[in-house]
């Protein structure tokens, strides 16, 4: 069974539960409420005919007789009973009274008594010629067919409540797994493929909300998981052969060579070192690029201050080119230093922006570049600026791309995989990465990360 009938059958239970327990205690509380004024009913009728049997004055006698046929209608099969005590003491019985009512009276004063559809109120009267017990009793079919009718009034509107019921519950399941079911059709049409897609956001902070981003993460995970692999297939092959056709023929010329006087080895063996140099950092770009891949894994994340990463970048870019011309701006921090916290890797955090400031610097000759660090927007921005050679119009929408390099950087040193490496890595920390460039004026590349919200 599926959830959606779950939930429509469960509604359908609870409710059908509460209306019936309501039509319990309405059937209830009218059945005693129709008793209990015919019991009173009955009662002032015992308290007249008390009046009637102890007044010896004619005329008063009169004016009661006429207030009861006046102001009190007879009721069906209307008797009254004036009995001694004394005849139950003896053992008698008074024929059309239950043994019980009497006891019932003689031991309380007065009772209320019920048998056979007949209703029996009676009372002990202690009058100067003795004590009396007054019994008056009636039917009622009246307040019994009101019960009856109020008895399948109910009945029918239960069960024609629990058809509406069973109709509103299945609209009100369907309506609300609805996006549940958007998210399944969703969900079965992605595919390796197309794994660009994702689900529609919903607002709001409910479960359905939370499963989409869940979703989401993980076809950004997946994505990313593909785009690394098959980056990794179509480039390493390209990359790799490179440097390795280089080292196999200086060693086969150096082979070649070895034998005659005045060959020059030393110039062989140095582009077989450089070869190799070249071939380790290619080797290493293609690991860190494979290993930055989106696994969802937070692993040795921490609490990280802005500022405090900026340093660590300026160290790390002094430690790999010392002259370089890279400074930090803090002339735009906020007031509130926890909106400059963030959550991440910090090592990792480092080195992608890191490899944007290297770019920078490489790029731009040595010419003054700005790492600002601010907070916008609920996010803390790296923006890194510098003003060197700038990336082609045409270029910028690749430059992301694995082991792709703009085309006018052919004489700087570079195998591409800086900036995607980094932008996995801010990827990684559910941040993004801007560029705004123009060539031969400079680029401006702004990561922007979440801010880290206490909980």
């Amino acid at each position: 069974m599926s959830i959606q009938k779950k939930v429509a059958l469960l509604f359908v239970v609870l409710t059908v539960s509460v209306i019936l327990i309501f039509s319990s205690a309405i059937f209830y509380f009218v059945h005693q409420f129709t008793f209990d004024d015919f019991y009173k009913r009955l009662e002032t009728r015992v308290n007249i005919s008390s009046q009637i049997h102890h007044l010896n004055d004619r005329d008063s006698l009169g004016v009661y007789r006429e207030i009861r046929q006046r102001y009190l209608e007879r009721l069906i099969a209307e008797k009254q009973y004036i009995i001694k005590p004394d005849i139950y003491t003896k053992g008698k019985t008074v024929k059309g009274v239950p043994r019980q009512l009497i006891n019932n009276i003689i031991a309380n004063g007065k009772s209320r008594f019920k048998a056979d559809n007949v209703f029996y109120a009676g009372n002990i009267f202690h009058f100067p010629e003795g004590d009396a017990i007054i019994v008056v009793s009636a039917t009622n079919p009246s307040g019994l067919s009101e019960l009856n009718d109020l008895e399948q009034v109910l009945i029918i509107s239960f069960l024609i409540s629990i058809l509406i019921v069973y109709i509103i519950g299945r609209r009100f399941s369907y309506h609300t797994f609805k996006p549940v079911r958007s998210i399944i059709k969703k969900v079965n049409t992605i595919t390796a493929s197309n794994l660009h897609l994702r689900l529609e956001d919903y607002n709001g902070k409910d479960e359905i909300a939370e499963l989409t981003q869940t979703f989401n993460n993980m076809l950004d995970r997946l994505e990313t998981a593909f785009e690394t692999q098959n980056n990794f297939i179509s480039n390493a092959s390209h990359e790799l052969r490179t440097p390795l056709a280089i080292i196999k023929g200086e060693a086969e010329l150096s082979l070649k060579n070895l034998d005659q006087p005045g060959a020059d080895l030393h110039k062989n063996l140095k582009e077989i070192l450089t070869g190799t140099q070249s071939l380790q950092d290619i080797i290493t770009s293609l690991l860190g690029l494979a290993q930055s891949g989106f696994d969802g894994k937070k692993q040795n994340w921490e609490q990280i201050r802005a500022d405090e990463l900026a340093f660590m970048v300026k160290e790390a870019v002094d430690h790999i080119i010392p002259t370089n011309n890279l400074s930090i701006d803090f002339s735009s921090l906020p007031d509130d230093v926890d909106s400059l916290v963030t959550q991440g890797n910090i090592n990792l955090l480092k080195l992608a922006i890191s490899n944007i400031g290297l770019n920078a610097c490489k790029y731009s000759e040595n010419k003054p570049v700005i790492l600002k660090v601010y907070a916008e927007n609920h996010s803390v921005i790296f923006s890194v600026k510098d003003q060197g050679i700038g990336i082609p119009e045409s270029d910028v929408q690749h430059i992301f791309e694995p082991f792709f390099r703009a085309s006018n950087t052919g004489k700087y040193e570079g195998h591409g995989v800086g900036l995607p490496l980094a932008l996995n890595i801010v990827r990684l920390h559910k941040g993004n990465i801007g560029i705004v460039s123009k060539e031969g004026e400079g680029t401006e590349i702004r990561v922007m990360l979440p801010v880290y919200k206490t909980q």
